[in-house]
């Protein structure tokens, strides 16, 4: 399946593509669709009924789930509450599913058990199933239920029979990283807690001889869990950012420079960050595969030629990767021929936004001609509202108490200077607006020098996350810094109720203490 054409890229709005991909709850109307589904992943052992999965839902339709992508059911998940002492005694799927029907359903069971999680073969590479899994931690911990169960199966136990031919031995040797399953080790790894064998689980399954294992995920928050259980983000409190410190190369062609850009979006993706933020201009590397030299104003105008095949390549990786990828900035042409900087964001559902740049540098508009956009506002993600501001425009403070009005708690600095001075202009007012409207601001800055780009040959960063200065927060204000002219990514997680607690309780209240009977910004559109 190819991607749909990205937005034209003559036209650099407010506007957004559609979501691409979009997990929810499982209604009625999704039923064919699931089933369709079942008979794709499950052509060998004969697919669910669409009574089956209508009874899931009416059971439990908080707890089955739908990934749709592009409008078609891709991934499927469902799960009923069940007392601890069902989850814990000898069962098979059979009994506990209520032959997956979810009859056995009980309102008042302190556990999650998951019945299914499938995923269209197609779609494997949108890490769909985690996702899904993410949607069930979430469901577990708004509800404060004890955890997640399920029978997970043994397809290494066939090929282990002869030393191991009891299904509790085999689950021990697993457990003890004597053997390796593929499918148990892998639910070690992600987290699960292996608890005992469950025989005859499911006598269909060949390849496991029919056995499973009972796996459990402990709520942190309501069970004594295993210290070293890892435990993706359950707080929607909690944001985790990362800032690519991103050194300039010169390419030998486009490919390089995406699968570069992947492997730092890979990277966030693998430590559990909900945002990866780029420098401003990194595109400008794609000149560096040119023949030779271009002037400043032809280089920026064959840099927008790469608009539409930036655009589809984040895009993907944002939907594949499973995170939100701000993309720096990129020159674009607009429909009326003028140059803009803008700012690229993807979310992980495949909608695009655009933040363009309100205040070009004296040397943007000279040598590059480019132009100022015309309005800032938040744009609305999965964490919560947030803001772009491209560096420059974070000496402007009018900009980001904008955005910090409309109710962004971080906002998000791809930058790019090529002095230590210019550097700290954007360090200084960005720790500054921070301070001022009570928000997080993460910076990202390209270091390294660039051959055969003109008007970018060198380059000075110091990415940083800052945080206000108060008591919840950071000592000096720095969640996170990465050390300078370094190639490298930065990691830190953001507490959103942090930043309301401070607003309203905090040592000072800069956004409530303003005084409007003295002074107020008034924006063209009379915000």
């Amino acid at each position: 399946m190819t991607d749909t054409p990205p937005r034209s890229p003559a036209s650099p709005t407010r506007a957004t593509n559609a979501a691409r991909l979009e997990i929810r709850t499982a209604r009625p109307s999704d039923v064919p669709g699931i089933v369709r589904l079942s008979c794709k992943v499950y052509a060998d052992q004969g697919p669910y009924t669409a009574g089956q999965i209508m009874g899931q839902i009416n059971a439990f339709a908080a707890g089955t789930f739908v990934a749709l992508y592009d409008g078609e059911v891709a991934g499927y998940a469902a799960t009923l509450r069940v007392l601890e002492a069902r989850v814990m005694a000898p069962h098979s799927w059979d009994e506990i599913t209520g032959a997956g029907y979810a009859s056995q359903f009980n309102a008042r069971g302190d556990w999650l058990y998951g019945i299914e999680v499938m995923v269209d073969p197609a779609f494997r590479r949108l890490r769909l199933g985690k996702r899904l899994y993410q949607a069930r931690e979430r469901l577990c911990t708004d509800l404060g239920l004890r955890g997640i169960a399920f029978g997970g199966r043994l397809p290494g136990f066939r090929r282990h029979r002869k030393t191991h031919p009891d299904p509790h031995g085999y689950v021990a040797a697993v457990r003890a990283g004597d053997l390796r399953d593929p499918v148990m080790s892998f639910q070690m790894k992600a987290g699960f807690e292996p608890v005992h064998a469950l025989p005859n689980y499911a006598p269909d399954d060949a390849a496991s001889g029919g056995h499973a294992v009972l796996m459990v995920w402990r709520n942190p928050y309501v069970s004594d869990a295993d210290a070293a259980q890892p435990v993706t983000r359950t707080d929607p409190d909690t944001v985790r950012v990362a800032a690519v410190q991103l050194q300039a190369r010169t390419l030998k062609s486009t490919g390089e420079f995406y699968a570069n850009v992947d492997y730092f979006v890979n990277i966030a993706s693998e430590y559990g960050a909900d945002f990866v933020v780029f420098p401003e201009h990194f595109t400008l590397q794609l000149l560096s595969c040119e023949d030779s030299e271009l002037p400043p104003d032809e280089a920026i105008q064959r840099t927008s030629e790469h608009t539409a095949e930036f655009v589809e390549k984040l895009q993907a990786m944002a939907i594949g990767r499973a995170i939100n990828i701000v993309g720096g900035s990129h020159a674009t042409v607009t429909d009326d021929g003028d140059i803009q900087n803008v700012g690229y964001v993807f979310l992980r559902d495949g909608t695009v936004h655009t933040q363009e740049k309100l205040h070009p540098t004296p040397d943007e508009r000279s040598s590059w001609h480019i132009k100022g956009g015309d309005s800032v506002d938040v744009i609305d993600t999965d964490c919560g509202p947030v803001g772009v501001l491209i560096c420059y425009d974070s000496e402007f403070p009018e900009a980001a108490r904008r955005l910090a009005d409309q109710g962004a708690r971080i906002v998000f600095v791809p930058y790019n200077t090529d002095t230590r001075h210019g550097h700290l202009r954007v360090r200084y007012c960005c720790q500054a607006r921070a301070v001022e409207n009570q928000c997080y601001v993460v910076t990202a800055g390209m270091v390294g020098n660039l051959d055969n780009v003109s008007n970018i040959d060198i380059q000075y960063a110091q990415s940083a996350i800052l945080t206000p200065c108060d008591f919840p927060f950071a000592r000096d204000g720095i969640a996170a810094e990465a050390s300078e002219n370094v190639e490298m990514i930065i990691v830190a997680d953001l507490n959103l109720s942090m930043v309301q607690w401070a607003r309203a309780q905090g040592s000072v209240r800069n956004l409530r203490d303003r005084r409007f009977d003295l002074y107020r910004t008034r924006w063209s559109d009379g915000g």
